[in-house]
């Protein structure tokens, strides 16, 4: 499944910058959607997987394959196996400047942020974009797909939501979630064990949606809080969770200042919870926590990159779900899994005191009518829309 949104995106960005980075976990799709650019190139295109010993090889004398194919785009994928690449290519972009070659030189690829982000910032300012390649959501499935109950139980990785079956779909979830606990993560470079990384992972989805308790956590697992911490950056660069940092403004309140914690693929969430249909999900306690953390997802994976996301919670008990800051406005919205979502006191008060000057409830069902205070109910997919438009 090419992303349509994605592809457009990309497109632009490489008529602009020498080098775009897509980042984003394993298995959403990075290689797919790399080698689709292809046709679309007046120009050869050379593809190097930094994880095949022979694309390596090809390597051996980097200065001179990129020399050598300054013509081409280069795309290089896994480039955080071989972060001391970044300085050459900095050196590479500025000679093809000087020859004329200004665009769509390097399309690099990575499974994490942590180095290439790192690396990239120190090497090649002003050379590059980014763009983030997460997993599917609903409006790229919609139209083959009537229901939200298979995306929203198996996740959004393409060979999850593809599976022949529920069985085969879960499998595949576990066998994942055993290659990042034992291979991929080690090889990033945290040093805990699998079974102590698979309980937290499995510890934050009992908390999904709720302020992080640092403290708590730590104890649980016999670590420091520091040490927690890290290890919570480490999962976030990973892309497999993502934290919501409480809403701050200049009011006479008292805001909550710590920051909510969300499983990024609902599929995996269900996994570590042992859920693997949906007739187990609609029955078990975490319903409301995934239905809110897939809906988040859904939603953040339009947000264009000048929207600034966060959530309102004060002292008093006003709350906002999810707040969206857009240069001209700020819009609030609620996220509800019944049909006939009731709204509490607290989101009035929350959405009066950040000004907002649009008010959502994303709910379950298809159709939309307004309530009191000129608050909007509307379906997940009419949501995406709205914020991809911001």
């Amino acid at each position: 499944m090419i992303k349509r949104r994605i592809y457009d995106i990309l497109v632009e960005k490489l008529s602009f910058f020498p080098a775009v980075g897509i980042l984003g976990p394993r298995q959403t799709g990075k290689t797919t959607l790399a080698r689709s650019m292809i046709p679309s190139f007046d120009k050869k295109v050379v593809y190097l997987d930094l994880e095949n010993p022979t694309d390596l090889l090809k390597l051996s004398d980097p200065v001179d394959f990129f020399t050598s194919n300054a013509e081409s785009l280069i795309i290089l994928d896994e480039i955080q196996r071989k972060p001391e690449l970044f300085p050459i290519l900095r050196g590479i972009i500025d000679q093809n400047r000087r020859n004329g070659i200004s665009n769509a030189q390097f399309l690099i690829l990575g499974s994490a942020s942590i180095e290439l982000l790192r690396q990239s910032t120190e090497s090649l300012a002003g050379r590059i974009a980014y763009l983030e390649l997460g997993t599917l959501t609903f409006d790229e499935i919609k139209d083959s797909f009537d229901e939200d109950e298979r995306l929203w139980v198996r996740g959004g990785f393409p060979d999850s939501f593809m599976a022949r079956n529920e069985n085969q779909s879960f499998v595949w979830r576990s066998n994942f979630i055993s290659t990042y606990l034992e291979r991929d993560i080690p090889q990033f470079g945290l040093n805990v064990s699998s079974s102590s990384l698979r309980r937290l992972w499995t510890m934050l989805c009992h908390v999904q949606g709720d302020l992080i308790n640092y403290s708590h956590l730590a104890r649980s697992l016999d670590i420091t809080s520091p040490t927690l911490k890290r290890y919570l950056d480490f999962m976030e660069e990973l892309f497999l969770i993502r934290r919501l940092n409480p809403w701050h403004g200049n009011l006479n309140k008292r805001l909550v200042k710590t920051p909510k914690m969300y499983i990024r693929d609902s599929g995996l969430y269900h996994t570590l919870l042992n859920i693997s249909l949906y007739g187990q999900l609609v029955n078990h306690p975490a319903i409301g926590a995934s239905w809110e953390g897939w809906v988040m997802e859904n939603l953040l994976q339009h947000k264009p990159e000048h929207i600034i996301e966060s959530f309102y919670r004060s002292s008093a008990g006003a709350e906002i779900d999810l707040i969206l800051e857009a240069p001209n406005k700020t819009i609030a919205i609620e996220i509800k899994k019944s049909l006939a979502p009731k709204i509490s006191k607290g989101f009035y008060i929350g959405a009066e005191d950040i000004g907002a000057k649009e008010k959502y409830v994303v709910y379950r069902g298809s159709e939309s009518f307004t309530i009191k205070n000129d608050v909007r109910v509307i379906s997940v997919s009419e949501m995406q829309k709205i914020i991809a438009a911001l």
